[in-house]
């Protein structure tokens, strides 16, 4: 795909995923790009020198607004749908009536997209969406293959039913009305612009700001393959490259790694001596969540190229060099559980 002919629109892309995704386009040649974002948790930052170069026109809007998905497909070519009501395992659980308009603003944009003639949508679906009931035993070395999800649905709360219906939104467009599309489940995503509601900032956040005990949700041992943000954002411009039938394809690395593993590897590396509080009672959701990447090797040509130890550490010099000790503090615990 030739992308400096193509006009392309990233919803949400003010934000972390997002705003990195916006930089591979960039590299790749693309340079003409409409980003539609509410601020609800993007930072204008994130994407500044693009706006500065004019690669990036931006719509601060609500696509859950009346015409606004109309205004911001119209004119476009690819659209990359990243926009969301999300957060971390906090805001899943304890918000739910929000997470559930995901379904509305996703409908609203592909009924859209569709009727301006756009020519792919790539969406941005989750792990959220395979069934909680395969995932609940921490011995079981399994790998979740795109095919697990089916009947019976088992979706991870309204946020994972709402990414599920709108993959299968995508293949019916496809179906019946010859809209190209792929849907890509993502992995724990981490990395540079990351926010600390989820997991591994969380982690990081707590190390920068010597919290002792430190905290962890649960008892430690679930199991979650963390997968690097430049690694994500690569797949989602190979899956627009290379499937038009709706595909759902997951992009997450196949390493397993416990989560208090990677809490005392954040505590070594940042140098953090700190009593470990187990918190079992808080969110944790599936206890044994990690994606198969063989479809993507097979339809893509991809895989991660960053392991899970070196995305850490160069997400955490990058933590380190870039916040303040105070203000972190101030607003991490309301964080873990909100946007």
């Amino acid at each position: 795909m030739n992308w400096q002919q193509k006009r392309v629109l990233v919803t949400g892309g003010a934000s972390f995923i997002s705003s990195h995704l916006i930089d591979h386009l960039v590299a790749r040649g693309a340079r003409r790009i409409r980003v539609v974002d509410d601020f609800s948790s993007g930072r204008r930052a994130n994407i500044e020198q693009h706006l500065a170069s004019g690669v990036v026109e931006l719509v601060e809007a609500d696509l859950l607004e009346p015409g606004v998905a109309q205004a911001a497909v119209a004119g476009m070519d690819v659209v990359f749908h990243l926009a969301a009501i999300h957060g971390g395992r906090g805001y899943v659980d304890l918000h739910q009536a929000l997470c559930a308009q995901n379904l509305a603003m996703d409908g609203m944009l592909i009924r859209a997209a569709h009727q301006a003639g756009v020519e792919k949508f790539v969406f941005a679906s989750s792990g959220c969406v395979y069934p909680n009931y395969l995932q609940q035993d921490v011995s079981e070395e399994l790998y979740l293959t795109e095919d697990k999800v089916g009947p019976p649905y088992d979706a991870d709360n309204l946020y994972g039913w709402a990414k599920l219906m709108t993959e299968m939104t995508l293949k019916a467009y496809y179906q019946d009305l010859g809209l190209k599309s792929a849907s890509c489940r993502f992995f724990t995503v981490y990395g540079e612009r990351g926010v600390e509601n989820h997991a591994v900032i969380a982690m990081i956040a707590r190390a920068f700001v010597k919290q002792n005990p430190f905290e962890v949700w649960g008892d430690g041992t679930q199991v979650r393959n963390w997968t690097y943000v430049g690694d994500i954002v690569r797949g989602m411009i190979l899956a627009a490259e290379k499937i038009d039938d709706g595909t759902a394809v997951n992009l997450g690395t196949e390493e397993r790694t416990r989560v208090i593993d990677a809490v005392h590897e954040v505590l070594r590396y940042t140098g953090h001596q700190a009593e470990i509080k187990l918190l079992p009672h808080m969110p944790t959701g599936p206890l044994n969540r990690v994606a198969s990447n063989r479809l993507a090797r097979e339809l893509l040509g991809w895989e991660p190229e960053v392991k899970f130890l070196d995305g850490l550490h160069r997400t955490a010099d990058w933590y380190f060099e870039t916040k303040q000790r105070d203000a972190v503090g101030g607003y991490l615990e309301t964080m873990l559980t909100e946007r």
